[in-house]
């Protein structure tokens, strides 16, 4: 399967590396960026890693006239609605990189463009791969653990201020938000994945002294689940140096601590119960956003590539997108206007 790649930022080399160590057939024909000159090196890098020629593209038209069978699209979320268009026309499958674009209403028209077209239409939320949530996942579905109480959320990352330099990042214009919306939004997503969807929010959101920035760095919220659980997430990014997220489940059977990729599952009968990797693996909440495994993007992307030949959706679909980001555009409105929210898709 020939993978087209779109964007050639900070994400591409953990998807170069996906790419290079999949068990799904899934090869990268080619990189398309604007910038000739930052393409051309990831490229050549690219060519290197894979021991295979990867094409650099500047324009989608000539990108697509190379017959790709996906596409990646790593770019800015404000420049997704340009390529869904292209991509959807084209029939091209794609697996897109987090928030589906920078407004609710934007995330809306991109997911309805490739509705509208029948093309299967992904997204890297890559934490839902971990084993231990998977564990979980399973034990939740099962009813095992019984009825879900409340859930919370922590997200104590750092960046420094060099991260927020970079062009456009944290602002509303390019990113569509700050903290949340780029960084909790995985650990939200998460809990979504193993909690269900939220109902109503009410929220704090707001910009620390210790970055400049236009968004958020600090946000603070507290959830009603629609099976009627309670929620409370504290996110951030001025959390130096910088800590492992992580997700509490309270159940009437148990108390289950999801940290990182370990699991611990304390019943109320006293038994204990530990999933954990032989080796723990830094999750990108340091100063180096990038210090993670590609071993989460490499699953994402072997099931997105069994998902189109077994016709299924894939395991982060377009309704889960969604309703990560209206819980996020909720948590804004609630933050401004200082009230209870409802959440609406």
């Amino acid at each position: 399967m020939n993978v087209l790649m779109i964007g050639a930022g900070m994400v591409a080399q953990t998807h170069i590396l996906a790419l290079r160590d999949n068990q799904a057939g899934a090869r990268l024909m080619g990189v398309l960026g604007r910038d000739a000159a930052r393409v051309a090196p990831v490229c050549a890098e690219a060519s290197l890693t894979l021991g295979y020629d990867v094409a650099p593209f500047t324009d989608i038209e000539t990108a697509l006239a190379a017959r790709p069978d996906m596409a990646i699209v790593i770019t800015p979320p404000d420049a997704r609605t340009e390529f869904a268009h292209a991509l959807s026309r084209a029939g091209v499958p794609t697996l897109m990189e987090k928030p589906v674009e920078r407004s609710l209403t934007n995330a809306r028209e991109v997911v309805d463009i490739y509705a509208r077209s029948d093309v299967t239409l992904g997204f890297c939320f890559q934490h839902r791969t971990r084993l231990a949530a998977q564990g979980l996942k399973q034990k939740l579905d099962g009813g095992t653990l019984g009825d879900l109480v409340h859930v919370e959320m922590r997200v104590p990352w750092w960046r420094d201020q060099s991260y927020y330099d970079a062009p456009g990042r944290g602002t509303y214009a390019r990113d569509g938000g700050g903290v949340m919306i780029n960084q909790a939004i995985h650990t939200l997503d998460l809990a979504l994945w193993l909690a269900g969807p939220v109902g109503q929010v009410q929220a704090m959101m707001r910009t620390s002294p210790l970055h400049r920035m236009e968004a958020e760095d600090i946000a603070a919220a507290l959830f009603i689940f629609q099976t009627g659980a309670s929620g409370v997430l504290t996110a951030t990014t001025t959390a130096y140096p910088g800590g492992t997220e992580s997700i509490t489940l309270t159940t009437t059977k148990a108390r289950c601590h999801l940290e990182g990729d370990s699991l611990r599952v304390d019943w109320l009968s006293g038994d204990v119960e530990i999933v954990a990797p032989d080796d723990a693996v830094s999750t990108g909440g340091g100063a180096d956003p990038m210090a993670f495994t590609h071993a989460w993007h490499q699953a994402i992307l072997e099931d997105f590539v069994a998902a189109l030949s077994e016709t299924r959706p894939p395991l982060a679909p377009p309704d889960d997108a969604l309703h990560v980001h209206a819980v996020i555009d909720a948590m804004e409105q609630a933050a401004r206007s200082g009230t209870v929210v409802e959440v609406v898709a």
